[in-house]
């Protein structure tokens, strides 16, 4: 009896513990719930943000910018015929069982555009429509229409485009800026169709100007003739936006979203457009021509630095366009601007040197190759003639060049041929050369039976070059390939005929470097004379 009642009392205490426990937990959870209630501030007391009016300037102002230039841009839906033949991909035809006739099949794309005027014409990129078969145009409202080209120029990647019966009050004519006043950190906003998303808005800034812009190309790293002044903008950029408006803080078009550096074909942050003053220049002409000359100088070149000026014997501080081709025939040709002949290696690679350095343009100063490339955009016309300040061998001299239009069709550069390498050793006469052909002789005027060796390059500060020799300049298309004319012609090696690469290496093999030996040449057709004192050949 006496442990039963204490097994009871036991229990009973331990009821009586977890009771307490349980009164303490809420009367302590009473007691926060009531601090908390006293501790916090009012319902209705407001919470102040700082700048909370600028940022509902700024908001306003999105939203008016977007009210304003959305009903200007267009979405542009192309579709292009394709036929794959069996010819072209020979193996895959039969593979598949597939009949020995043609496929076709319709590729689609998309891009951007805005309206130029109430005529019905809309500009847009010309990689957008470049080829298409068919081309509708989605306005803001939804309204489609079918579009025809108008006009295009490649050179730019502007197009011109025209809808017919088009709804009253549809077409809302954007409104261009100059561009050539803009500056960096100022407001960017592109407005178009990225992903086919229509009327979609991003908004950035001006990150750089003065970019060229290589066309048919989605870089500024690519190749052929290049858009000048063109706006660099960290707005984002897709694809779609191609061809829309990128436009101030007023709503005015500065630009025409055209490409971006992605690794992933998606916005980067580095997008590039189409500056105005180039839009306001070709469009009109667009409309009335259906094409639009570009004026040409006819050369390609590079921007000098201290080390190709120090290669040149010129000042390091030096500034300037180098001239290393000059296209045969061609503007700067008649005018007498001289192309590189010489080759000289700069950090592991190899340059070309020794052509004209243009430092001025009609007085303006000339800094770099894209101070060329945008002059002639910016305050030339074809057949306007211009003044050229050059550097040739260090001299200063002053040429009057005649602008033509820049021709339409572009030949393909093929590989710069080379001599055979021959053996180590021997003496060594820094050149490249290549045997004469008939092609050749007849692209520099010769007679068709002209034998020996084009110096095609020199080697800066080599032998030949020490010695007075001169390499070509003047690129030519022979049999589709690209050639190099216009250096000296060795016709004899101390009295000895040269008619050929291998005879010219046959006798450097058999000479010591430190012989002096004196080269027949043909110069501008004239025949002459060079001593050259042999050096030794570098080992490879």
């Amino acid at each position: 009896m006496a442990e039963k009642t204490i097994r009871l009392l036991k229990r009973s205490g331990w009821i009586f513990i977890l009771v307490l426990v349980s009164l303490l937990v809420l009367s302590s959870a009473g007691m926060y719930g009531t601090w908390a209630q006293s501790a916090s501030p009012p319902a209705t007391t407001p919470v102040p943000v700082p700048g909370l009016g600028e940022i509902a300037a700024f908001q306003a102002a999105m939203e008016a910018i977007y009210e304003q230039v959305n009903p200007s841009v267009v979405s542009i839906q192309v579709v292009q015929k394709e036929t794959i033949s069996p010819q072209d991909f020979p193996d895959l035809f039969p593979f598949f069982g597939m009949p020995d006739m043609p496929r076709e099949f319709y590729s689609r794309g998309a891009g951007s555009g805005f309206v130029w005027d109430t005529q019905g014409h809309i500009v847009t990129n010309n990689h957008v429509v470049q080829g298409a078969d068919k081309i509708t145009v989605t306005f803001w409202d939804g309204t489609t229409l079918s579009a025809q080209i108008v006009g295009t120029d490649p050179d730019s990647d502007l197009a011109v485009i025209k809808v017919e019966n088009v709804p009253a009050g549809l077409l809302k004519p954007v409104t261009l800026a100059d561009s050539t006043q803009l500056k960096v950190g100022q407001l960017a906003v592109a407005i178009g169709n990225p992903f086919g998303l229509q009327g979609t808005m991003t908004v950035g800034f001006i990150s750089s100007l003065g970019r060229l812009l290589p066309t048919g190309s989605d870089s500024p790293q690519g190749a052929g003739y290049s858009i000048p002044d063109v706006i660099q903008t960290d707005a984002p950029i897709n694809p779609g936006n191609s061809g829309g408006a990128l436009v101030d803080y007023q709503g005015r078009v500065i630009g025409v979203t055209t490409a971006i550096i992605s690794p992933v074909r998606a916005s980067a942050s580095i997008g590039f457009a189409v500056p105005s003053v180039i839009v306001q220049k070709v469009v009109p002409v667009l409309i009335t021509q259906g094409k639009y000359e570009h004026p040409w100088l006819g050369i390609s070149g590079t921007s000098l630095n201290p080390d190709l000026a120090q290669a040149m014997g010129l000042e390091p501080n030096q500034r300037g366009a180098l001239v290393v081709d000059v296209v045969p025939g061609g503007p700067a040709d008649k005018a007498g601007l001289r192309g590189s002949d010489r080759e000289v290696e700069i950090d592991g690679e190899t340059a070309r040197i020794g052509g004209d350095v243009i430092i001025a343009i009609n007085g303006q100063p000339v800094k770099a190759f894209d101070d060329v490339v945008t002059y002639l955009a910016r305050f030339t016309e074809v057949g306007q003639s211009l003044n050229l300040t050059v550097l040739r061998g260090g001299a200063q001299q002053t040429l009057q060049v005649t602008l033509v239009a820049r021709p339409t069709e572009r030949t393909e550069e093929g590989r710069a041929q080379r001599p055979p390498s021959g053996a180590r050793g021997g003496a060594w006469l820094g050149i490249t050369g290549q045997t004469m052909t008939p092609d050749l002789a007849e692209a520099m005027n010769l007679p068709s039976n002209q034998t020996g060796v084009l110096v095609v390059r020199l080697q800066a500060n080599g032998p030949a070059d020490r010695a007075g020799l001169r390499g070509s300049y003047k690129p030519v298309i022979i049999n589709g390939q690209r050639a190099l004319v216009g250096g000296d012609v060795i016709t004899a090696f101390d009295d000895k005929p040269v008619t050929s690469m291998e005879d010219l290496l046959g006798y450097l093999n058999q000479a010591q470097p430190g012989d002096r030996v004196e080269l027949t040449i043909l110069r501008n057709g004239e025949q002459m004379r060079l001593t050259v004192t042999l050096g030794e050949r570098p080992v490879p």
